[in-house]
């Protein structure tokens, strides 16, 4: 449930501009390849990002940042409006630029121009502040979080505050719920040889210690992150769910701010670490920060549905030539056979969406008494899992229309029977899908464990009698 209080974002706000082709030769005057573009993309980079991402599910989020008056400054506000609320401080200077040259998805180059002073905090920033239900630092160390610096330390005893550092910026302010360094960062800020689990334990240790920080979440890339703290020797190491093949560009942003969001609703530093891990994976596999679907959605304050990113990510997946997956149930209690299900789906394509029966659809199916677990649990429950990318509900009896909409390639379904005999068969060959059938875990199944559960609870009443 999104919470009425804000998420407030402090930090540096670039410019990303992102220019992508196809390179098949070499310049005549020089071993240098063209680029023949093909899309031009420019949208907000660093703190502004992580404030976009953190928008998405419909909160309001404040971004405190500082501006001026440059034609970079003016395209940041503009990609910005309706999504976020800014605090704005005034700068001094022109607002970074930060071009990559793409070939096949792959950086030739990247240049990086402008940059100035950051002026002081304003009553504005104070307000905002006082008024967050968290506050998530993205410090790319060209001033704006110094300049709050101050503000920020009193917001750490009061709310959950989450930093993501840099080597060029300042330490976090002590009572940091959530630090969030990546494996370079971490390195340089904290030297110890080697690449293993067990250095980036140490590093994690001691920074958490030397900020006086509750945790310290060391982001891996494809091997996940490591969540340590202060004097620990067991931290907990959060795999990635899954190998996502896409411009990772943006992925330490998209972790923070969802970790950020979750810290935000109550979660607890392990619980935020696993959600953002699957959102950033997700992420990475949408594209990352260039996929031009996270800049065309709906912009906070205009009543986005979830439904929206559902098929923002489907269309984002085909774009770029991979492969959209579904499957759908009532998933009223998730059992073993349920994952091993959605373990496989998931693996069959790059992204795995689940069709969800509604409350009403699951009890005309069902019958009275049903469901035993309402519709926003059981899809927050399955929205946990690493092999699911989203989740969307349904209120028809069966999902053909959403499915209609959605287009999946493939439509998965675990049972005996055969994939020609599934109602959604037909629907899938009207644009050149494909249904399958996966093996089900046998004797697996939520009847079976609802019948148990009250037999359980029958015997145990007549014994108390």
């Amino acid at each position: 449930m999104t919470s009425p209080q804000p998420l407030v974002v402090v930090g540096d706000v670039l410019l990303d501009h992102d220019i992508a082709g196809v390179a098949g030769r070499l310049t005549p005057d020089g071993p240098a390849p063209v680029v023949d573009v093909t899309t031009d993309l420019c949208h907000p980079g660093g703190a502004g990002l992580a404030a976009v991402l953190a928008a998405r599910s419909g909160r309001e989020v404040v971004l405190v940042t500082a501006l001026g008056e440059d034609a970079a400054s003016q395209s940041v506000r503009d990609g910005l409006r309706g999504r976020v609320r800014l605090v704005e401080l005034p700068l001094d200077g022109t607002l970074p630029v930060k071009t990559r040259v793409l070939a096949g998805g792959r950086p030739l180059v990247r240049i990086d121009r402008g940059g100035g002073e950051v002026g002081p905090a304003t009553g504005a920033v104070r307000e905002a502040l006082a008024g967050a239900r968290a506050v998530l630092v993205a410090d790319y160390g060209r001033g704006t979080a110094e300049a709050v610096r101050p503000m920020l330390a009193e917001a750490a005893h009061r709310v959950p505050l989450v930093w993501d550092p840099h080597p060029r910026g300042g330490a976090p302010v002590p009572g940091a719920r959530l630090v969030t360094p990546n494996a370079a960062e971490a390195a340089a800020l904290s030297p110890d040889e080697g690449d293993s689990l067990g250095a980036h334990a140490r590093r994690g240790a001691e920074l958490a210690e030397r900020w006086a920080a509750a945790s310290v979440a060391v982001t891996l890339g494809d091997r996940g992150v490591l969540l340590a703290r202060a004097r620990s020797t067991a931290p907990m190491l959060v795999p990635a769910p899954y190998r996502a093949a896409g411009d990772p560009c943006g992925a330490g942003d998209c972790f923070a701010a969802l970790a950020a969001a979750a810290l935000a609703d109550g979660a607890l530093p392990e619980e935020a670490v696993q959600q953002a891990v699957a959102g950033a994976a997700a992420f990475v596999a949408a594209g990352g920060a260039g996929d031009p679907a996270l800049w065309e959605g709906p912009a906070a304050g205009a009543d986005p549905r979830a439904d929206d990113d559902v098929f923002a990510l489907a269309e984002a997946v085909r774009a770029r030539g991979g492969t959209v997956v579904a499957t759908g149930g009532c998933f009223d209690l998730l059992h073993a056979g349920h994952v091993g299900l959605l373990d496989s789906a998931r693996r069959i394509g790059d992204c795995l969406i689940v069709c969800v029966n509604s409350d009403d659809s699951l009890r005309r199916l069902k019958g009275p008494g049903r469901p035993l677990t309402p519709l926003e649990d059981r899809m927050r429950v399955l929205a946990a899992l690493g092999s699911v990318d989203a989740v969307v509900a349904f209120e028809e009896d069966t999902p053909a229309v959403l499915l209609h909409s959605l287009r999946p390639d493939v439509w998965v379904k675990g049972g005996d029977y055969s994939a020609e005999d599934l109602p959604e068969a037909s629907v899938l060959r009207a644009w050149g899908g494909q249904a399958v059938v996966l093996p089900y875990l046998d004797g697996r199944s939520t009847s079976r464990l609802a019948r148990r559960a009250a037999h359980a609870a029958t015997v145990g009443s007549g014994e108390s009698g």
